[in-house]
């Protein structure tokens, strides 16, 4: 079906679970009156990223009240939205939620936590086991954890089990100068972004944060991109935004008649072939 998304490209405060929050809901408000049907917000957008020690304190289970006030929000209008889980056994998980309809459809913990560069979330994160697509009211969806994007098998994994919409909630720091002086985080971002979606015929929804923590920036570019590769609309690179951007079920329908990949795709083959790698590498 035919359907609006906002991208709210929001500046998260670092461990201010209350303020952040407002600005959730703020968001969300705002996606309701602009009346579009899903609202995707960045990776931890509760919380801010480099928690470091303070994960413990801002990690909310699913029953949290903030959690429970935007499920009631989710009536009318679907979230995505990023936040630090805490488990019943107390593990903590970069986490990702999507509600529906006043019910948590959804829950994704990022499987693959950088360790590289700025990065250093294994050190105070677990990781999570499993990538799922799901049903919802805009048809099956995959959803992806910044890092997770750019491991092939992942996205792959939600397209093979049905995704046409993958959902991917950053918050990607500004790294790199390239040729151009533009951002070398923003233009890898926009090649990942744009390959996925043609190669897997899927359209792609990516929300990236803005703003400073511990004197690092975050570039933004929130975007939505066709199954064909091209970007649909695109958000401001290190300003807050809010894009809206039209999903058409008629764009999606005309790139997999056009470029039939999927309808191609030999799960057994593939299968197999990973049995045989997994094999010889136990010899």
């Amino acid at each position: 079906m035919d359907f609006t998304v906002a991208l709210a490209q929001i500046k998260p405060k670092l461990g201010c679970v209350a303020d952040n929050l407002a600005i959730v809901e703020a968001a969300v408000e705002r996606g309701i009156r602009e009346k579009a049907g899903l609202v995707l917000l960045p990776e931890l957008a509760l919380t801010g990223y480099f928690l470091k020690d303070l994960v413990p304190e801002v990690a909310l289970s699913l029953d949290s009240p903030e959690i429970k006030k935007l499920v009631e929000l989710s009536r009318h209008i679907s979230i995505a939205f990023g936040f630090v889980e805490v488990s019943p056994d107390y593990r903590f998980f970069n986490s990702a939620l999507y509600l529906e309809e006043g019910e948590i459809r959804h829950l994704h913990r990022k499987v693959y936590l950088p360790t590289y560069g700025l990065f250093d979330e294994q050190r105070y994160l677990a990781h999570g086991e499993r990538f799922r697509a799901f049903d919802t009211r805009f048809g099956r969806m995959g959803l992806l954890i910044c890092e997770d994007m750019w491991h092939l098998s992942a996205p792959y994994i939600l397209a093979m089990d049905g995704a046409t919409t993958l959902l991917c909630l950053s918050s990607s720091p500004g790294r790199g100068i390239t040729a151009d002086e533009s951002l070398g985080s923003t233009a890898a971002w926009q090649k990942l972004t744009s390959t996925t979606a043609m190669f897997l015929n899927c359209r792609v929804l990516y929300c990236n944060r803005v703003g400073y923590e511990d004197g690092v920036s975050f570039w933004g570019g929130s975007e939505s991109v066709a199954p064909c590769g091209d970007v649909a609309a695109r958000g401001m690179v290190l300003e807050e935004d809010f894009v809206l951007a039209g999903i058409e079920e008629g764009a999606l329908r005309r790139e997999r008649i056009f470029s039939p990949m999927m309808r191609d795709e030999n799960l057994f083959i593939t299968m197999k072939e990973l049995r045989r790698i997994e094999r010889e590498r136990d010899c």
